[in-house]
């Protein structure tokens, strides 16, 4: 008869060690009970954060889901007028460099024509000053020939001209005193 007999180790206080016995029945148990605990556990501990966020929410009058929605709401009117008040003002600039471009292009066209008076005036003046040279020349040259003619015959025509010209002021004088006679139909 061949027994086969097992020997069980002890531990040092003198009872039997787990190692040599069969551990399967045993472990599973302790396993199987711990893991169910500690879920058991963490879920006492957030149904009480749960409740206690729910009551302190009820009891405190605050709820950051309806603040979160007011400050939205607020932010995006701000947003909205604050939108609204920038294409008001991009308007008004448009509108602005509309008026500068108007009036850069009015004083352009009047830099325009001023230029083409004065280009017009200053041909006119050349002009007129080349025809007063012409006639300076031309008085010149009179005065030469005169000079050259006048010593012959200055002593016999100048009495005869002062008395002509004393004679028809005299006349024009006196006819301007008299009084004018009406013609008389006879």
């Amino acid at each position: 008869m061949n027994q086969r007999t097992t020997m069980i180790p002890l531990a040092r206080d003198g009872r039997p060690s787990a190692i040599g016995r069969d551990n399967s029945r045993n472990s599973s148990g302790r396993l199987s009970s711990q893991p169910i605990a500690l879920a058991g556990a963490a879920l006492l501990v957030l149904l009480a954060g749960v409740a206690s966020i729910a009551f302190w929410r009820a009891y405190s009058g605050t709820s950051p889901e309806l603040d979160r929605v007011v400050a939205a709401r607020a932010l995006q009117a701000r947003t909205v007028q604050a939108s609204e008040q920038l294409v008001e003002k991009t308007k008004g600039l448009e509108a602005t460099q509309q008026e500068s471009i108007d009036q850069l292009q009015v004083v352009q066209d009047q830099l325009s024509t001023v230029r083409k008076l004065l280009a017009a005036q200053q041909s006119e003046t050349k002009r007129l000053s080349e025809q007063v040279t012409t006639l300076t020349e031309a008085i010149e040259g009179l005065r030469q020939s005169f000079a050259s003619v006048q010593p012959s015959s200055e002593s016999a025509s100048a009495p005869v001209r002062n008395r002509a010209i004393r004679a028809r002021a005299y006349h024009t004088v006196k006819a301007a005193s008299q009084p004018k006679r009406a013609k008389t139909h006879s």
